[in-house]
């Protein structure tokens, strides 16, 4: 039975991450105030049979170690479809 897992993937603090930026300097463009510290990741979802191989990939494949974090946000069961 697999699994579905999702993964988050963000740019490590200190890293420039050009897409927050541009996203900070454009929304108080779009009236939106108060905002700061913008970053931009990605959401990986997968299907999987072993879950607990998921760090493993995204050290290998998913996430750049060397300037990304990535956190495993959820484990549930996999929808038939």
């Amino acid at each position: 039975m697999s699994r579905r897992v999702r993964v988050l993937v963000r740019p490590k603090a200190g890293i420039l991450d050009p897409q927050g930026q541009a996203v900070e300097r454009a929304l108080p463009a779009l009236g939106f105030d108060g905002v700061a510290n913008v970053h931009v990741g990605r959401l990986i979802e997968l299907d999987v049979e072993d879950p607990s191989r998921v760090g493993e990939m995204c050290e290998k494949l998913l996430a750049n170690p060397l300037i990304e974090d990535y956190e495993i946000v959820d484990a549930a069961p996999a929808h038939g479809g």
